[in-house]
């Protein structure tokens, strides 16, 4: 009898030893399959963040900064081999680029009635610096609103709509897209053309100002014409309108700027 009764007491024991043996496997490798998972949906947001933005400044500056569309939206895929001679034609009394004389021009660009010393290269972007001087002669500019603020990762203030709404004046565009950063790369200072997605000659009066790096994928069409460059007076912009931040419309990094700006005076020569 003895002996049964330890027979079945080693018997318990023992079972009792498989399952804690067996549950404590089950925790282990609930755990492990708990970690493989928390990993890969780390990799995979991990992915859709990179995704997030690579579309986000698709939209914006394929879109967007070139309002001269109707319907605009400063980046779908970038073209493999842009060709920035791209077909189309200038429509409207676009100005000769022989205007640009090839030369280097400065003035002063207020917004705000703040200054901002510029200087555009006529040599490297005729045709659109041509239509920049004919605009500050014929006090186009004057009054005329800075209607879009990006933050975010792309650091752009986009000016000059006909409207104010960054709608285009569908009565005057030109192109080729001309004196774009073959590394996609816009320096803060940078002053570039706005144009709709992947038309070369959609270039009109809007213009938007980079004020701090900034990298524009190229579209079908190509980069974005870059007439010259903010020379000082970009800090005091950052501090008195652009570090204000913006009001989303497009998106939360893509607006208007919470600090009203408008065009208070230009001067070239």
């Amino acid at each position: 009898m003895a002996g049964s009764r330890n027979g079945e007491k080693d018997a318990r024991a023992s079972r009792e030893r498989l399952r804690v043996y067996t549950a404590r496997r089950t925790v282990h490798e609930k755990s492990v399959q708990r970690r493989k998972r928390d990993n890969l949906l780390a990799i995979l947001a991990g992915l859709v963040i990179v995704a997030l933005a690579t579309v986000a400044q698709f939209t914006f500056f394929t879109v967007g900064p070139g309002a001269p569309e109707p319907t605009p939206s400063a980046t779908a895929e970038p073209s493999a081999s842009p060709d920035p001679a791209a077909e189309g034609e200038n429509v409207g009394d676009v100005p000769d680029p022989a205007l640009a004389e090839s030369r280097t021009w400065t003035g002063e660009l207020e917004l705000n009635s703040v200054p901002l010393a510029i200087e555009l290269d006529g040599a490297a972007a005729p045709q659109a610096v041509a239509a920049f001087v004919q605009e500050v002669t014929d006090d186009y500019f004057v009054d005329k609103s800075c209607h879009r603020l990006t933050d975010g990762g792309f650091f752009v203030l986009q000016c000059g709509s006909l409207d104010g709404t960054g709608a285009g004046d569908p009565s005057f565009s030109f192109g080729p897209i001309e004196n774009a950063p073959v590394d996609d790369v816009y320096a803060a200072g940078t002053i570039a053309m706005a144009r709709a997605q992947g038309d070369a000659y959609s270039n009109g009066r809007q213009f938007f100002i980079v004020y701090d790096d900034t990298t524009i994928p190229s579209d079908a069409a190509g980069g974005y014409t870059v007439i010259g460059k903010v020379t000082s007076g970009l800090d005091q912009l950052k501090a008195e309108i652009t570090d204000a931040g913006l009001t989303p419309v497009n998106s939360e990094n893509d607006g208007t700027p919470v600090v009203p700006t408008t065009i208070t005076r230009v001067t070239i020569g």
